[in-house]
Parts: structure tokens; sequence; C-alpha cells
């Protein structure tokens, strides 16, 4: 079947449906203002609408505007975006701030080739913000999209592979309209999230009826995926360690997992707690009590998590610095930390209840 982009059949549909059928109140739509474009269509970065919409409107608040972003350190950001995940996207988030500042006089670049250079915008992202907010007439190819556009034209192959990719791309810009850009884009978000998923409701869908893989009767093929390897399993030990009612937390790396975030001292499975206290924090350890274990699924690996609490006494070689911090639980929760530690601290905070109840 040939692409039906010639007579706008495929997009006229889409743009009606939207119109009656497609979401209007999330709270970083009827806007033109590219930051708050910008900020939204990071968020959604492998991540669903109801989760970012508090973080987004907490960000909002804080930082209404590029150039309070751009005036803020990236410990403030972090400590917002915690619990959000791929935390690479708040310090690109960040440094994009401080180049649209810097380099571009506090204005986001109208066309997608220089939006795309800004940190952590790819050519999708960067399509998607000169659409909605200049309505340029450029296409996006998310992940919503891409299943849509496999399936409407029977795009065999994983998406993921360079050759399908391109043949994506090219479909993407073949059928764009020549009017109703940020309609027809907004359509292809919303077709996608809530019609055709991952378990499509076919009847419910306004260009069903020229669907390739619905003609073959199978949908489901479409998109292909790659070859499943065997996710590897990893251990490690997290260090709850007490002095005086406080935890001692420390910086992470600025890049990798967790980059930049507060976190539990972590030790190898085979080392000695207490002699790894004594020789990086000067701790003598006077009691260890392990807890039960955590599992942490990352995009390609699992992390196994076996946190010990501590009462370690003797911490004049641990001052508070920029790499570690004695915190009382409750400030701890508030800070940038990975999802796992404020599940351990929450833990700990429910635990520390019961024992008071049972006084």
């Amino acid at each position: 079947m040939e692409l039906d982009a010639k007579d706008g059949k495929f997009a006229a549909r889409l743009i009606a449906w939207q119109r009656r059928h497609g979401r209007h109140g999330l709270p970083w739509q009827g806007t033109k203002d590219a930051y708050r474009i910008w900020l939204s269509e990071i968020m959604l970065q492998q991540t669903q609408v109801g989760t970012v919409i508090p973080y987004y409107l907490a960000f909002l608040e804080r930082f209404p505007d590029v150039a309070s972003l751009a005036a803020s350190d990236v410990d403030s950001v972090l400590r917002l975006w915690s619990g959000l995940g791929y935390y690479s996207r708040a310090r690109n988030l960040h440094r994009a701030a401080c180049e649209v500042v810097v380099r571009h006089g506090g204005t986001f670049p109208h066309d997608r080739e220089t939006l795309e250079s800004l940190p952590g915008v790819g050519r999708s992202t960067a399509a998607a913000i000169a659409a909605f907010a200049h309505g340029a007439r450029e296409a996006i190819l998310d992940g919503n999209v891409k299943r849509v556009l496999a399936r409407h034209f029977a795009v065999a192959g994983y998406p993921g592979e360079a050759k399908v990719a391109l043949r994506l791309w090219t479909i993407a810009e073949a059928v764009l309209p020549s009017q109703g850009i940020a309609t027809y884009t907004q359509a292809l978000m919303d077709l996608g999230a809530t019609v055709c998923s991952r378990t499509p409701a076919c009847e419910r869908c306004p260009v069903h009826d020229t669907c390739q893989a619905r003609a073959q009767g199978n949908v489901a093929a479409y998109p292909g995926t790659r070859q499943r390897k065997a996710v590897p399993v990893r251990a490690t030990r997290m260090l709850l360690l007490f002095h005086q009612g406080r935890l001692l937390l420390e910086k992470r790396p600025p890049s990798g997992v967790w980059g930049g975030l507060w976190s539990f001292p972590e030790v190898s499975m085979d080392e000695d707690v207490a002699s790894v206290c004594e020789a990086r924090f000067g701790l003598v350890v006077d009691a260890i009590t392990p807890l039960s274990a955590l599992k942490h699924s990352f995009t390609h690996f699992t992390l196994n998590i076996h946190p010990v609490q501590c009462r370690v006494r003797a911490d004049r070689r641990v001052a508070d610095s920029a790499a570690t911090q004695w915190m009382d639980p409750d400030h701890a929760a508030m800070e940038a930390v990975p999802v796992p530690v404020k599940k351990l601290l929450v833990r700990l905070k429910a635990e520390s209840g019961e024992a008071a109840d049972r006084q």
C-alpha cells in the first residue's frame, strides 16, 4: 500500500480526531512558550504523563523560566528531579538552560537544527519544540510515534536498527500536513499513548481502515522487537551509617549511575564492612544489622541492594563537605537521592515509628 500522503488523508484524519478525542487538559498544552514545551518534552522522555505532571508543576513553581533555571545550581535541579529517574536528563536540562542564556540571549532557538544542538535534545524532541512553539513543519519520531507508523505502514524490523529508523523518518516526513502541524503532532502523540498502544484499541483508531498491519491481521508483529539478551544481575551493599541520630551520605560522581545524587556509601559484597568504615571514614563500627534486600531495575541490568545498618562512633575524620554530609533521615529524604535510598529512608522511619509504639 502506498503512502496516502498525496491527498493528506492520514494527517487530516488524525487532526480531526485529535480535536474531538485527543488530550486537551495537560498542563503544558495551550502555550507557545518554548521553555515550558521543552521542559515537558524532556520530562516525558521514557516517562508516563501521569508521573510527569506533579514534577512538571513543581519544577515550574521553582524555575518559572529559563533564566531562573540557568541561575540555579545543578543540585537544586537534581533535588526536584529526585524520583523521576534517568538523571542525565536533569543534568542536561541545566546545561541546556545555561547554553540558552549564554549563547542565545535567553531565547530558545526557533529552528530544529539549532534546538538539536542543545544538551539532551535529540531530533524528535527538537522537532516537537519547533512545531508546538513556532508551527515549524517538522516530523517527530518518539517511541509512540514509531509504533503508530510501523503499524500503519507495515514497516518490519526493530526501529532501533538504522535502516528501519531511516524508513520511519522518511514516512514521518512524507505524511506531514501543510497546515495544523501542532495539532497533528499532538495527535500522533495522543494516538500512540491512548489508542495505538502496546495493546491497541483498533476500533477507536481514526485510521484503522488504512492500517496495513490490521489489514494483515497481524498488528502485534509491528513494530519488530530486538533480540532480548539476559539482563545481568549485580549486587552491592549500602551502608546506613548512624551517629547521634544522623546518617552519612556521599555524593556520587557527576556521571554514571545516579550521577550527582546523594546516596549511602557502597561496598562490594565480599568486603568487610567494619574495615571499610575504618579505612574510608575513620569510623568504628559498634553494631551491624543486616536489613532485607531491595531489587532495583535499570535499563541494562538489575541491582540487588543489600543494606546494612551500622551504629558508628569516632567520626572526627568525616566532616560535612561537598562530598559527604551527615543528615537526619527526614532531611536526607528531601535531598536529591535515588529511589532505593528514598525507600530505605521510608523504611527506617516506619520501623522507628513501630519501635516507639511498642515502648
